[in-house]
């Protein structure tokens, strides 16, 4: 059991590290290079605008602290669903926080191109989950899981960090969920931040924004209450 399944998240011990995105030259997407990865240091630093990962092969340490300039976000008004992305993603059953290891395994495969999610940080991530504040959303289909996401929801922002699929589309369905769930309320505060804007991900929707905007979005986003991200099947319409 999560501790955001009756109550809300836990608050962990406050990190000893400090985070300011702010020193870093424009378009210098690497802040800072070392710290923790326990619970009150992550929230630190996504409550600041970083996240982390890596800055060795495959993710491999030290860790480092990125506030990417400019930032990937997609626009909860602005998502793009296909035709097709449309058709196939009713072929699977989404669900919330139900295989929360599984998915943060399944992005770590290290056959993947660009891998990075060490075991270090996948422990990170599971021990951020256990307090509550760390998600998935799983696509299932005939029992088996074949696409998903995870991330990290502070108030209104969520931050996803990785995405996989077994099947076409899964993953993206997994996406039109969380955007789904993040807008049942039409709070315009809320921020879905995606890290970096790729073709693939442009293709959905997301756009570029200076680090400036992103941390004007950001202090924002944080004013606002916890999506409900409650575990168990969700209802999609796709």
């Amino acid at each position: 059991m999560t501790g955001g399944a009756a109550g809300g998240p836990v608050e962990p011990p406050p990190s000893t590290w400090r985070f300011d995105p702010r020193t870093a030259p424009p378009r210098e997407d690497l802040v800072a290079v070392g710290a923790d990865l326990r619970p009150g240091t992550l929230l630190a630093a996504y409550r600041a605008g970083l996240f982390p990962m890596g800055v060795g092969r495959g993710g491999a340490g030290p860790v480092g602290w990125w506030s990417p300039d400019p930032r990937g976000v997609l626009p909860l008004d602005g998502l793009l669903v296909s035709r097709s992305l449309r058709k196939n993603a009713r072929r699977f059953e989404v669900r919330v926080d139900t295989a929360f290891d599984d998915v943060v395994a399944a992005c770590a495969d290290p056959s993947r191109r660009g891998a990075w999610i060490t075991p270090e940080v996948a422990a990170a991530y599971a021990a951020l989950h256990r307090l509550g504040w760390a998600h998935s959303l799983e696509c299932w289909r005939d029992g088996r899981l074949v696409g998903g996401l995870y991330g990290v929801a502070v108030g209104g922002l969520f931050a996803g960090e990785s995405m996989f699929h077994h099947e076409t589309d899964a993953s993206k369905a997994a996406l039109v969920a969380l955007v789904t769930l993040l807008r049942a309320d039409r709070d315009p505060r809320r921020l879905l931040d995606v890290q970096w804007r790729t073709e693939h991900l442009a293709s959905l929707g997301v756009v570029d924004v200076p680090r400036e905007e992103y941390l004007v979005r950001l202090r924002a986003a944080l004013a606002c209450p916890a999506p409900a991200l409650v575990p168990g099947p969700i209802r999609c319409s796709f």
